[in-house]
């Protein structure tokens, strides 16, 4: 559902309801392991936080109300608002609900325990099949065929020896 919103940009301040001055978020480093995606569930562990990926670039939004913002959703220090509000300008407006195209979104920390599992497994995936085609030698028995592992899931056959295969993010 979108919002309402009259598209004349002068007129945006006088259906302001603060949006931007209710969160403020920050660029973190791309998760590559295991341990990054925990830090990441932590994040969202400790209160109303959330981490999204945008353009490919990894966020944390903290959603916290500014200190200066009134009641009546104007700013109480408009005259001597700090330099990142002053650069903020209606184009970018939070009104436009097609401004937030997130790659990902995640809101709760079961959602981000499936990603990483998902794209660790992929990595691993990739790492794999590149040292294959490389030809470095010989691939250990974890690194079987996803094809295998995708036919009886937990086991890999390799004969008549069957290999109990560990799940790991």
């Amino acid at each position: 559902m979108k919002i309402p919103v009259n598209p004349d940009l002068s007129s945006l301040c006088e259906q302001c309801v603060g949006l931007c001055c209710r969160y403020y978020a920050f660029a973190i480093d791309t998760p590559k392991t295991k341990r990054d995606f925990d830090d990441i569930r932590w994040y969202i562990l400790h209160g109303n936080n959330i981490v999204y990926v945008e353009e490919g670039d990894w966020y944390i939004q903290i959603n916290q109300k500014c200190n200066a913002l009134m009641p009546d959703n104007r700013c109480a220090i408009y005259e001597n608002r700090p330099a990142i509000c002053r650069e903020y300008t209606a184009k970018g407006c939070d009104w436009y609900p097609d401004n937030c195209d997130y790659d990902h979104l995640f809101t709760n920390p079961e959602q981000i325990d499936q990603f990483a599992k998902e794209h660790l497994a992929k990595q691993r995936r990739r790492r794999t099949a590149a040292r294959r085609r490389s030809g470095n030698g010989k691939v250990s028995a974890k690194h079987i065929s996803t094809k295998r592992r995708a036919a009886k899931p937990g086991k890999a056959k390799i004969s008549n020896l069957t290999i109990r295969m560990l799940k790991s993010a």
